[in-house]
This record gives C-alpha cells, structure tokens and sequence, in this order.
C-alpha cells in the first residue's frame, strides 16, 4: 500500500482539481477506509455549482462528498465493507445527549467547511461512525445508505400515520425513496410531481398512485394529504406542498433553497393550521436503514443511472447537475 492516494479537490465554483495527497493517518477511535463508491448529492451540487450552501461558503479547498461506502485497512473492522456515516457530532452538548446529534452545533460534516469528504482514494473517519455492510448489499448499495437515512429521518417528522397519504413534491432521488418509505410505512395514497418527465415516470415505478409534470403551485390544490414532503428546493414547490397539504396537516421541507431562505403562502397555511418540519440531516438510522434494503422493503440499486471513476469527477458533476438521470454515483 503506497503512502499516497489521489484525492478531488474543489477550489473554486465548478473547480475540482485532481491531486495525489498523503493518504490520511488514523488517529484513536479511528479507522482508514479505502472509499470504493460515492454518491453525488444536491448539496455537493450547491458547493460545485454555487461555492456553497446559504451561508457556509467556501473559504478553502475542500474535498467534497459525503454519500459513500468503502472497504477498512486494518482495526476492529479490518477487510469489511462499511457504509459510512458522514457526520461526527460532538457527543457532548445538550442535542447530542438527547439523541438529536444532526441538530448539534458543533457537528463536522464531511465535505462541508473544513471537513475533507470522501471524493478521494482513502480517509480516515471514526471507527464508531462506519456501520458494516451486509453481504447481500452492494459498495454502491452502501453509499445510497445516506439518502436513504435523509428520508427516513423526514418521514418521522411527517408522523405518517397507518392508512394515511402523502404528496412528494420532487422526485429526485430522496423523492423516490420518499415515494417508497410511505408505502412502507403504511400509505394509502400516494403522489408524486416533478418538473422532469423521466422523474415523473420513476415515480410511478417506485409505487407512487399518481405522478404528474409540476406545471404550477396549483398542480395538488384540493389533493388534502395528510404530510407533503417538499424534496425540490425551491418556492415553487413550498408552495405547492401548502396547497396540497389537508388542513391540520403536516409540510416537510427536506430540499436545500439556492438562496439562504425560503418563503411559502402564509394565507393557506395560516387557515389550514398547517404544521411546518424542516429536516435537518438524520438521526442514528443506518441500522435500519440497512435493514430496509437488505429486506428488500426499499430498492435504492436501480436508483443508480450512472457511473463515473475517481478521474472522471467533473464530467460526474456536470451530469449530476444536468439532473439527465436519477443517482450519479463514482465508483473506484
């Protein structure tokens, strides 16, 4: 094993620069990891496309990525396959110790401020965050583990009842295993809008009831769902979650605006009683996350319409932010 690996590094909006860096020494607690798949999210497309998200900007070259599986080099896990958690809390403040560690403050993220991700051949992370990977999941399966956990996370703070329905406002890929959650946990109706056709298409696919082209904030008026999930990142589909939530019910807003604020129709939200959740990341939910794909309950594989190597990074972004098919994914 070489004492080198090569690692992306973005320096600028749209500037990832390939370079060979010392591979990473594992301090206590922690474990080197040889990456072998990376998923390229929407917010990685915020730092490449816009050199941030709100306002965290980019101060200085940071390795992006932070959807990602990969093999252990020596420790307690040495030669398995890990699926790896991207975000270390600080264990020690008030959120933390009340099991809301994607709420703490000090939280570092990989591929966000100064936090290297994982869009390189090797990092080391803590032993603790690296959750082993069943034989009959993929490296690829691995990495779809965090979106999976996003929307997880926001279907708790749907608080989805049994028998209930559901609007999923944006169907990329969070949207679809949003789309496939609720029918899990038990969604009678379920409806899907994208402004992509081939989107609308993979959501009747993934079991949605009904799925239709976005053509305006009016396009679910009178749906009256119990929970809208808002997966698009913009104030067009804010608006359109309001209108299709039933009065008393719930909005979700799991999508990242491209500005640092987001406005919804205070008149309907107002007389509907509407209760609005903004989800934060996730909670502790790999395991279960795990337990969905390898059940086979959740198909997160098929979501993957391509692939891309290391050196092919940016022609992996330019496609990603071409939204040409559903999950980019780079692969060693």
């Amino acid at each position: 094993m070489t004492d080198q690996g090569l690692a992306m590094r973005l320096h600028g909006v749209g500037d990832l620069r390939c370079a060979a860096e010392p591979r990473p020494v594992p301090g206590d607690g922690m474990s080197l990891v040889r990456v072998t798949a990376v998923g390229i999210c929407g917010s990685d497309l915020h730092w490449f496309s816009h050199g941030g998200i709100g306002d965290a900007q980019l101060r200085q070259p940071v390795v992006p990525g932070h959807e990602f599986a990969g093999v252990v080099e020596g420790g307690p896990l040495h030669g398995r396959r890990v699926a790896v958690d991207p975000a270390i809390p600080c264990t020690r403040c008030e959120h933390c110790r009340a099991g809301h560690g994607n709420l703490c403050p000090q939280v570092r993220f990989a591929g966000h401020g100064e936090l290297d991700g994982a869009l390189r051949e090797w990092i080391a992370w803590p032993t603790e965050l690296l959750h082993p990977l069943p034989d009959g999941l993929s490296d690829a399966d691995g990495a779809m583990l965090e979106p999976l956990g996003v929307a997880i996370h926001a279907v708790g703070l749907g608080h989805l009842r049994l028998g209930g329905s559901v609007a999923v406002v944006g169907c990329g890929p969070i949207g679809l295993l949003l789309v496939q959650l609720a029918r899990v946990a038990g969604a009678t109706r379920v409806l899907a809008v994208d402004r992509l056709e081939h989107r609308v298409a993979a959501a009747r696919r993934y079991g949605a009831d009904q799925a239709m082209l976005d053509t305006g904030a009016d396009v679910l008026d009178g749906a009256d769902v119990d929970v809208a999930f808002e997966v698009a990142g913009n104030d067009d589909a804010v608006r359109t979650s309001v209108r299709a939530a039933r009065p008393g019910g719930r909005v979700v807003l799991v999508g990242i605006p491209d500005e640092d604020q987001t406005t919804f129709p205070a008149g309907p939200a107002r007389r509907k009683g509407l209760t609005l959740a903004l989800s934060r990341r996730m909670h502790e939910v790999y395991p279960r996350a795990i337990d969905l794909v390898r059940s086979g309950r959740i198909d997160v594989g098929s979501l993957v319409t391509h692939r891309f190597t290391l050196l092919d990074s940016a022609e992996a972004f330019q496609t990603a932010a071409g939204r040409a098919g559903l999950k980019v994914l780079i692969t060693s």
